[in-house]
Order: C-alpha cells, then sequence, then structure tokens
C-alpha cells in the first residue's frame, strides 16, 4: 500500500492549491504555489534519462516584479542582447545587483504578505534539445533543487506555475511540453516575496536559481515515491526492512539476500548504521519502469529513560550548525565543496550536523549518510525579523499561512526520509510560538514516527521531543543537567541540547572545554553544536572578504556573519582546532600510578580497533624517544590504565610524556596515522632560571649602559641590546578588543571590549616619575593610566645584567578601584622589520589564550612572523603563544619567569584596531613584540556568555621577568 494514501499522511498543501490569475498576485499569495507536483523522496539517480540544465543561462535584471510582458518566455524571442549567468548561481554575486546581509532585520518594511514595489526580477532563459536516444514513452518531470525567493516557469510558452520556499524542491510536470529540439525553459526569480517572511535566516539576502536544474524521464511504471524503513533492534541484532512505493516494485538487498515486494517487511542480522560506523547496505528498487540505487542503514531513534538513544545506546552530539557557503558563490555549492566540509568535520571529530536553518542540497544528506555524521534536518522557516514588533503579525500564529508552512515541512521530510544520517527533524529556527508550528509537528509525526522532533523556541516542549536551547551559559547548564532548571515536569524529563553555543566569531570561541566537561559530567546533556561552521565572507579585491555594510546596504549587521570555525577559503580556524581538542573522542589522561597513563574511550559506539597509540618523551620540548603503546580494544565508556616504558634518563631539563591515538589504517575520510586525540602530562618540572645581575649601570653622553644593552638616560627605555634595535619598550595592557571582547547588546554580563575603551585602556599615559642608575641595577619609575581617570598602574622596571644577558623584572601596583579587568598585562617593544623567524619553546603550534588553550601542546615550534598572525577577516587581537619558557626572534633569545605569553606581529595593536578588513593592515618598518604576563579570557559574548571569572585578567599587584639575550641569528 502507498504509504501518501495511509489516513496519518495527508496530502501535501502544495498539491492541493487553487490556481490563480492574477499576474503578480502569486508574489504576495501567502500560499506555497499552484501547479507544482506533490513532492517525494530524493535520489541522486536511476536508470531513467535524465538531463542537467546547469550552465549558462540568459539574464535580464529588472527593478520590479511589474510582470506585463511575458513574451520572453515564447519560443522565437529574441534574447541576444541578453547577459550570461551561471545556472546554479546567485545573480548579485554575478555582477547584477547586490547581495544585503541583515541578522534578524527583515531589509524590507514589514507589512506582510506585502513586499516591496523595488523587488529586483531575473528572467532566466534556458535553450536546450533532448538528447539523442531520450525515450518518447511515459512522461517527464522538470525539477528545481533550489531558487530563491519566488519562481514562475514556463515551458514552450506554457505556464506550468509558481512556487515558493526557496531551499526545498520543486517538480512540474512537462512530458507533454516537450520538443526534440528548441526547447524553451523561462523561469522568472524575484527577490522578495510573501515567502520572504518566512525566510528570515541569519544570512546573506541571495536571490537566483542557486541549486540544481533537471529534466528527469519517468518511464510508464516508474517510481514516484517510496519510504526506506530500515529500524534496528540492538538486544536481537536484527534489522527490519520495509520499503513502501506508491508503484508496486521488489526490493533486494544481495549482501543480506534479501529480495521482497515493496510494503512487505523483513528482519535479518545486519550492522547496524551509526556517526562512527556508516554501515549502509546497497539494494535496489525496481518496478515496471524504473530502478533506483537504495543506500539503507539500519538503525532506530528513541527517547529511552530521557535520554536520546540511536540502536540502544545514548549519543553525544559533537556538531555544527552549517550555514551552505562558498565566497565566490554564495549558497551554489558543487559537490567538491560539500565533501570538503564532511572531510573537514570528521578530520575534526566533529559527529554531527544541524542544518541551519533549512534542508541543505541533498548531496550533502548523501555525504553525511556515507562519511557518518549525525544530522538534525531543519526547516526552512524563521520569522525573526518580527520580534522587532514583539511578534505581532507572526506568520506561525495565523492561520492564513499554516498551508505554506505545511508545505515546507512535507518537501522536507518527504525529500529527506530515507537518509539514516537524519536523527532529527526541526521544525525551523527562531519563528516564535504558534498554531502553525504544531500543525508542522503534527502532521510530521503522522508521516515519520522514527525520528525525533526539535524546536528550539517551544520552552514548553509541547511541539517536541527533546529540551533545547541557545548559548546558555556554563552555570544554566549545569542546573539544567542537575534538572534543577524549573519548567513543566515534561521538560525536566527531557534529554537536553545546546543547538547553538560557543559562538565562533573572529577570536574564540572561549569557553569550550568548560561546556564538554558539564556534557560529560550529567548524562541528561547530550551535547551540542557550535555556531556555526563557517565565515560567510565574500571574495572582494577591495576589502580580501567582504561582509555586511561592504555592498551599501541600507540596513546590516556588519561581520556578524562572519561567526565560523572555516576562515571563507576553508581555512580552519584556531577555533575549529580548538574544537577538535575538546571533543576528541578518546580522552589520554597522565599521572597514574605507577607511571601509568589512562586511556578513556568516549565513542558511543566503536571499539578502539581502528587506532593506533603511540608514545613520545620530550626533554625543554625536543623529543627524546618514541614508541607504539599497545592499547586495549576498550568498548565505548570503557578505560584502561596503560603502562608507560622507563623514561630515559635526563638530568636537569623539563620533561613531558606525549601519547597520541591515530588512525591504524586508511580509513573514507583520513590517511593511516591521521591524529585523533593527544595527551601530555609533566614529568619533571622546568627548573628556575638561573641569574645573578652582578654588572653595575654606567653613565655617560646621554647613555646609560647596563652588561650588553645602551638606555636613554633621560627615559631609561632601551635602545639596543648588543647588536639588535629596540623600539618603545614599555607596558602593555591594550589588545584590539576580539568580536567577543565587543559583546553583543543583547547578551548579559559587562562587555569588556566597550568598557575598556570607555575606560581609556587604548589611550594610556605613560608618566616618567624617576630614572635610577645605582648599585646594580637600573631602575625605572613610572605611572601608567589613562586620561581623564583617577586608576593607574604604578609600574616598576629594574634591569639588571650578568655581562652577557639582560634581566628585566616588571612590578606593577594598581592604583585606585579597577572595575574592570585587564585586557592584557605584559610589555610591548619594536624590533627592526628585518626580523622574520621565530622559534619558541612553549606552546603551539598555534594562536591560544586563557579559555581556549586546550590545543596548545608544550614543545619547540618555528614560524614566520607574518605566519603566527591568524587573518581574522574583521581584524582584532590574534596569534598569541601560550605558556612559552623562551622564544628567539631578530637575534634574541627570551626567557620568562614565569612562562608568558608571545605576540609578534607587524603593526600595533593600534593599527590592528583601526582596520575593518585584511586588506587595511600595512606591514611598516617594525615587528612589534608582546611578551605578557597575562591575557583576558575571550568567551563567546559576541552571541554567547562572555569569560568566565577564573578567565577575568584583574588589575592586581604582579611581577614578572625576562632575560633577554643575543643569539647572533637575525
Amino acid at each position: 500500500m502507498s504509504h501518501h494514501t495511509s489516513p496519518s499522511s495527508p496530502a501535501p498543501p502544495c498539491a492541493a492549491s487553487a490556481p490563480r490569475s492574477a499576474v503578480v498576485g502569486y508574489v504576495e499569495d501567502v500560499g506555497p504555489g499552484r501547479g507544482c507536483l506533490p513532492p517525494r523522496a530524493w535520489y541522486a539517480a536511476s536508470d531513467a534519462a535524465s538531463l542537467c540544465l546547469n550552465g549558462r543561462w540568459r539574464f535580464r535584471l529588472s527593478p520590479t516584479a511589474d510582470a506585463r510582458d511575458d513574451s520572453f518566455a515564447e519560443p522565437g524571442y529574441d534574447a541576444g542582447d541578453w547577459d550570461e549567468i551561471a545556472v546554479p548561481g546567485h545573480w548579485v554575486l554575478q555582477g547584477h545587483g547586490a547581495p544585503i546581509y541583515t541578522n534578524q532585520r527583515y531589509p524590507f518594511p514589514v507589512d506582510p504578505p506585502r513586499v516591496p514595489t523595488e523587488n529586483p526580477t531575473g528572467d532566466h532563459l534556458r535553450l536546450f534539445d533532448l538528447p539523442q536516444g531520450w525515450p518518447r514513452d511515459g512522461g517527464a518531470v522538470l525539477r528545481f533543487d533550489g531558487v530563491e525567493s519566488c519562481a514562475r516557469v514556463w515551458l514552450n510558452g506554457t505556464e506550468l506555475g509558481d512556487f515558493k520556499g526557496s531551499r526545498l524542491p520543486h517538480e512540474f510536470a512537462v512530458g507533454q511540453l516537450l520538443r526534440p529540439g528548441g526547447n524553451v525553459l523561462a523561469v522568472r526569480v524575484h527577490q522578495w516575496s510573501a515567502g520572504s517572511y518566512l525566510e528570515d535566516q541569519d544570512q546573506w539576502w541571495l536571490p537566483g536559481i542557486f541549486r540544481d536544474v533537471t529534466l528527469l524521464h519517468r518511464p510508464a511504471g516508474a517510481v514516484r515515491d517510496h519510504f526506506v524503513h530500515a529500524s534496528y533492534d540492538h538486544r536481537s541484532g536484527e534489522g527490519t526492512l520495509r520499503v513502501d512505493s506508491d508503484v508496486d516494485g521488489r526490493v533486494t538487498v544481495p549482501a543480506l539476500g534479501i529480495d521482497i515486494a515493496t510494503g512487505e517487511p523483513v528482519s535479518v542480522p545486519v550492522e547496524p548504521w551509526s556517526a562512527e560506523i556508516p554501515r549502509l547496505y546497497d539494494g535496489v528498487l525496481a518496478t515496471e519502469g524504473e530502478r533506483v540505487p537504495l543506500r539503507i542503514g539500519f538503525r532506530t531513534v528513541a527517547v529511552t529513560d530521557g535520554l536520546i538513544e540511536v540502536n540502544g545506546r545514548p549519543v553525544l552530539f559533537k556538531g555544527v550548525n552549517r550555514h551552505e557557503w562558498h565566497p565566490g558563490t554564495g549558497r551554489a555549492l558543487d559537490p567538491e565543496t560539500m565533501r570538503e566540509d564532511v572531510l573537514l568535520m570528521k578530520r575534526h571529530n566533529i559527529n554531527a550536523v544541524r542544518t541551519s536553518h533549512y534542508p541543505p542540497h541533498p548531496a550533502f544528506l548523501d555525504l553525511c549518510d556515507a562519511y557518518g555524521l549525525w544530522v538534525i534536518d531543519e526547516c526552512d522557516l524563521e520569522t525573526h525579523g518580527f520580534t522587532e514588533q514583539s511578534w505581532r503579525g507572526n506568520p506561525v500564529d495565523d492561520d492564513r499561512w499554516t498551508p505554506a508552512l505545511l508545505d515546507r515541512a512535507v518537501r522536507m521530510v518527504e525529500r529527506d526520509k530515507n537518509h539514516p544520517s537524519v536523527v532529527v527533524w526541526s521544525l525551523g529556527n527562531e519563528a516564535g510560538t504558534g498554531r502553525g508550528l504544531t500543525a508542522m509537528a503534527e502532521w510530521i509525526r503522522g508521516r515519520d514516527g522514527s525520528r525525533l522532533l526539535h524546536y528550539e523556541g517551544d520552552r514548553s516542549c509541547r511541539d517536541t521531543d527533546l529540551y533545547s536551547r541557545m548559548y546558555a551559559d556554563h552555570e544554566e547548564v549545569e542546573r539544567i543537567g542537575r534538572r534543577l532548571d524549573g519548567g513543566g515536569h515534561k521538560r525536566r524529563e527531557l534529554p537536553f541540547l545546546l543547538c547553538e553555543y560557543g559562538h565562533a566569531m573572529g577570536n574564540g570561541p572561549g569557553g569550550l572545554a568548560d561546556y564538554q566537561r558539564l556534557f560529560t559530567a550529567y548524562e541528561r546533556l547530550q551535547g551540542g553544536f557550535v555556531w556555526e561552521w563557517i565565515d560567510h565572507g565574500i571574495t572582494d579585491d577591495r576589502h580580501g572578504f567582504a561582509y555586511g555594510g561592504d555592498f551599501g546596504e541600507e540596513l546590516h549587521d556588519g561581520n556578524f556573519v562572519c561567526d565560523g570555525l572555516l576562515f571563507p577559503d576553508r581555512e580552519p580556524s584556531p577555533g575549529l582546532i580548538e574544537y577538535k581538542k575538546v571533543i576528541e573522542p578518546v580522552r589520554i589522561e597522565g599521572g597514574g600510578r605507577g607511571g601509568t597513563v589512562r586511556i578513556h574511550n568516549a565513542h558511543d559506539v566503536a571499539d578502539l580497533s581502528a587506532l593506533a597509540f603511540e608514545w613520545s618523551f620530550q626533554a625543554d620540548g625536543a623529543t627524546v624517544a618514541r614508541g607504539a603503546l599497545p592499547v586495549p580494544q576498550l568498548a565505548p565508556g570503557e578505560s584502561a590504565d596503560v603502562k608507560l616504558p622507563e623514561p630515559p634518563g635526563v638530568q636537569g631539563a623539563e620533561t613531558h610524556w606525549t601519547v597520541r591515538a591515530v588512525l591504524a589504517s586508511d580509513t573514507p575520510w583520513a590517511r593511516r596515522g591521521h591524529e585523533v586525540a593527544w595527551g601530555q602530562f609533566p614529568v619533571a618540572q622546568r627548573p628556575r632560571l638561573g641569574f645573578a645581575g652582578d654588572r653595575v649601570p654606567r653613565v655617560g653622553h646621554g647613555r646609560i649602559t647596563l652588561g650588553p644593552a645602551s638606555f636613554d638616560a633621560r627615559t631609561g627605555e632601551p635602545r639596543s641590546i648588543g647588536p639588535v634595535d629596540l623600539t618603545g619598550l614599555r607596558l602593555d595592557v591594550w589588545r584590539a578588543p576580539t568580536d567577543n571582547d565587543e559583546g553583543a547588546s543583547w547578551q548579559g554580563g559587562p562587555r569588556h571590549g566597550l568598557l575598556w575603551r570607555a575606560l581609556g585602556l587604548h589611550r594610556m599615559r605613560h608618566r616618567l616619575d624617576a630614572v635610577e642608575a645605582g648599585g646594580d641595577a637600573l631602575t625605572v619609575r613610572t605611572r601608567v593610566a589613562p586620561a581623564a581617570r583617577e586608576v593607574g598602574l604604578a609600574t616598576v622596571y629594574r634591569w639588571t645584567s650578568d655581562g652577557e644577558r639582560l634581566k628585566l623584572t616588571v612590578t606593577v601596583t594598581p592604583e585606585g578601584e579597577w572595575t574592570v579587568p585587564l585586557p592584557r598585562l605584559g610589555v610591548r617593544f619594536g624590533l627592526p622589520g628585518s626580523a622574520d623567524r621565530v622559534r619558541w619553546y612553549g606552546g603551539g603550534p598555534g594562536e591560544a589564550y586563557p579559555d581556549t588553550k586546550s590545543a596548545s601542546r608544550i614543545g619547540r615550534w618555528e614560524s614566520t612572523v607574518d605566519a603566527l598572525h591568524t587573518p581574522y577577516v574583521r581584524p582584532q587581537e590574534n596569534g598569541a603563544r601560550a605558556d612559552v619558557r623562551w622564544a628567539e626572534i631578530g637575534g634574541l633569545r627570551i626567557e620568562g619567569e614565569p612562562e608568558f605569553w608571545f605576540t609578534a606581529r607587524r603593526w600595533t595593536s593600534e593599527e590592528l584596531d583601526a582596520a575593518d578588513h585584511r586588506t587595511d593592515l600595512t606591514p611598516g618598518d617594525r615587528v612589534w613584540v608582546n611578551l605578557d604576563h597575562g591575557q583576558h579570557g575571550i568567551g563567546s559574548q559576541s552571541c554567547g556568555p562572555g569569560p568566565l571569572p577564573r578567565y577575568f585578567l584583574r588589575a592586581e599587584p604582579t611581577e614578572f621577568s625576562f632575560v633577554f639575550t643575543v643569539t647572533g641569528a637575525r
């Protein structure tokens, strides 16, 4: 029996839409469209003929939706003077108009369902011939996989209909209209429509035909729709398969010996599908007219005893929110870009994707099936802009819009229902609450009871199967984990997800490790999804990557569109490297008894048989021995203490063990030897720096000399150390505020970047109180303070030397009442611009800050000055290396006691602060070095919480030292 005709599965609303005669009225009609076929399951290929209509299309842009001239759709129309654009594509990224970025505000007056007269409208033309041998029997379907935001379609002069729902497929029956040659496909696309009110996702507004256009032959007896039901019983180890089809046929799965009729169930022993072990079985659905390949994954999703379980095991989501994005083509993604996303996720230990905030290109879900990712598939629905009027007029609570909402839910579920990777349906995002959402939830439950339902805005959990929140801070998340968060009884008994957390805007996010500790401590907390996967910068010669406001938008939200773990060119940011470490599926902890290391298998499903373990032993950051480490094949959740070898005999050095878990053999997503997890722990502590400063400073000719250094006698500032020139060494507390320092206006807690600027920390004054050259030291006393404020930092620089080395001891004493933490605390100085190579012993290889340094590994590292810089789309504080014992740059070796933060760049923090884009940064004739005793934490307050108080850099009495030695290497 066809599942479509089941009483629990009402007919999709688009199929029931009444025809209308108005020429332009469809643009502002709240309905989903007319003329389209009922939605059905998507599959990439079958043995039926198909013709891809992607490529170069003729294009004409009009400023309004006035559609009095439809003659372009007629055969014979001369479009020779039209432009050409690529389809899939967005016309605003191909020289016609401009993109617009807003986070939540509609870029047009909120007067639903009306839209502006100024409504850019693109007419598209594609002429095509049928391929040689195209079958003459049966029918044909014309499929559009994605068009923003409203389209009207003609074939050979006959109007087929119109549709809305940008990120969803729409099909038309066209068999009777096709000709062997000279077919004319005409599509009119409007940027704004009633549908735009339902598509206020945080992203660029980009009109156009941005997904595939395909002509599909439909032979007599072809598959119309099919639903693969493939459950798994973890107690018996059997999978049960039933394939419902609108057209009778047979289902074969050779590997399982299955040959059954459609609609007939069969149970056989199987290997289940999971994100960690994505076992797929190849099968075929064969009807009278078509053979459709099946990729079947057996799995069962349920909430059991308040936990999300797949195949009888709780899962911990280590996820990301993924918008579709490419810096040159926008949301028009090619298969290789989609595959690159999945491979990057797998290689960085990510196991889940929330498809924010719309169903992705269906090929992406094929990749999630094949490589293994849990998916929350989210409907193409967001009405966030109605918050500007307290949700007044919100379509989600207006019955007139319910058919359009249902249409979107139906099209998502029908298209994606056969993907084992999809374990949760999401009703949408930030659309308030209302009857329309309840109608969507009821329809989905009636059609597919095998998956869970999600919607973050439903705090009562009336329509959902789990409790979901965005950006809850650590304290609240812990309360939720302990079930002390209030709310109704039903909500407290449900599993909890952070559907968005860890806002990855600019430098950050901070605090990920602190969240992960909560996720592992409380079983109710089943993980979360970092916002988000990739920066949406647009390739632009003038700006490097452009963001909101760079195209003259009337309203925009700046670089809030650049908040990803990847830079726009898909280079991983330090935030992604940090996240990989935080969520690694094997925990490696040292300090066990008797020279052991504890290995904990944090996988949900897999044992450790796919991994090989190796140890190495470091002395002062250099590896002096290494070897293989036998580790038992622990089951998920199991731990073992594994004996390490006897450490090599190393005297007088700081030593560490490092243990790595790597792939034991090639996988579809990474090569043998790919690092999955690592742990590092100390053995012998670092010896103290020995220094006896017994040289006497000498004064003469306006200079003070002390050991290898020369100082200005008037100011006490060092001018050179040996042959190395120094500029402007002084206390520094300022950093170019990060996006997370600046914070978001709607977030609670202090926005430190604003407070720092209000206090004047970006314009500190340095008062010289005394220069004292006496005994065995040069002492310089200063007061560092902002204008117009009474607070200050009494700062003493004490210089000593043993003849070859120079030691600086800095003592800082706060004066006045400091109510805000400091951005940084250390010294800054300039070196000649020829300084380029950097070597250091400490944390690396990448940048780190107090709450983003889980991935910082102690070792010896090398870099150029330019490579130390992290190229955030909007320039900001970056590039610090943590826990540095010593660094060498520009002919100097600098040792710190205690360890310090090291930064070197070719511009000052003030120049970094003044820059809006990468291209604003111009190297000068100096390399500016920061040696910091402390740095303030990062947090994720660009949308989430600020840094935890333990990461605040408080103004308090402090002393730290550096020893400078001339190395000779410049």
